[in-house]
């Protein structure tokens, strides 16, 4: 059966927010009280939801998306930050689906007492996990995209994989997948006709489902609710 996801490329794209290096953070005088730890591809939604929300308080610190190309140096990476936030004395929130560690980010939040978003990746929570399972049992050869991977599909997915280079692979990595499924973050109608173009250049039926911040604006509300009852 194919998967879900798809395997980013050594070097991705990289976001204006995004920077390319294994974890970074938005530099402050006074360290913010709370710190969300993020895959970069979640950057920009985090911010927007802290921003609509004037949650000044909460910072953001990144880990690169590169990271899911080899996830077994996620949960190492995902430490350091928590233990950098931990040194000063910052409330801490996982915003990590398991992304492929298999548990291994899951023992780590668990020995140190860090909760993070449910879900076995991005697509899960920005489309409810109840919607996803319907999703992956109606068709299970599916291939998702999100508003980040929409923006970088070019790079991510046709010169990450060499489909410029070497077209004839393409029915290698995508012969077992029926439909291109966009589960957007944003109604923007530049980006749904880059991902309708996406499935026509993969051969694929398209579909779209805007699911906004999801359950990641969900879970968001509820780490600064628990932040606000250990304030008082």
């Amino acid at each position: 059966m194919p998967s879900v996801a798809i395997k980013l490329p050594v070097t991705p794209a990289v976001e204006p927010s995004e920077k390319p290096a294994e974890s970074s953070a938005t530099t402050r005088a006074e360290p913010a009280s709370s710190v969300v730890i993020t895959c970069s591809a979640l950057l920009r939604e985090i911010r927007e939801v802290s921003q609509a929300n004037g949650w000044s308080h909460i910072e953001a610190q990144c880990i690169t998306s590169e990271l899911h190309n080899r996830p077994e140096k996620i949960p190492a990476a995902v430490k350091t930050l928590i233990d950098a936030a931990k040194d000063k004395g910052q409330q801490i929130f996982v915003a990590y689906g398991d992304c492929g560690t298999g548990g291994r980010l899951d023992a780590l939040l668990e020995a140190e007492g860090v909760a993070r978003i449910p879900g076995a990746h991005c697509y899960e929570f920005f489309s409810g996990g109840e919607r996803f399972a319907h999703f992956h049992d109606a068709e299970p050869g599916t291939f998702y995209l999100t508003d980040f991977l929409v923006r970088h599909f070019d790079r991510l997915v046709i010169r990450g994989l060499g489909l410029d280079r070497k077209p004839e692979l393409q029915p290698l990595y995508f012969g077992n997948y029926k439909r291109l499924l966009y589960i957007a973050q944003s109604e923007d109608p530049e980006l749904q006709a880059r991902a309708q173009a996406a499935a026509d250049r993969l051969g694929l039926a398209y579909e779209y489902h805007y699911g906004g911040s999801g359950e990641l604006g969900t879970a968001l509300a509820n780490f600064n609710r628990l932040i606000a009852v250990k304030q008082l």
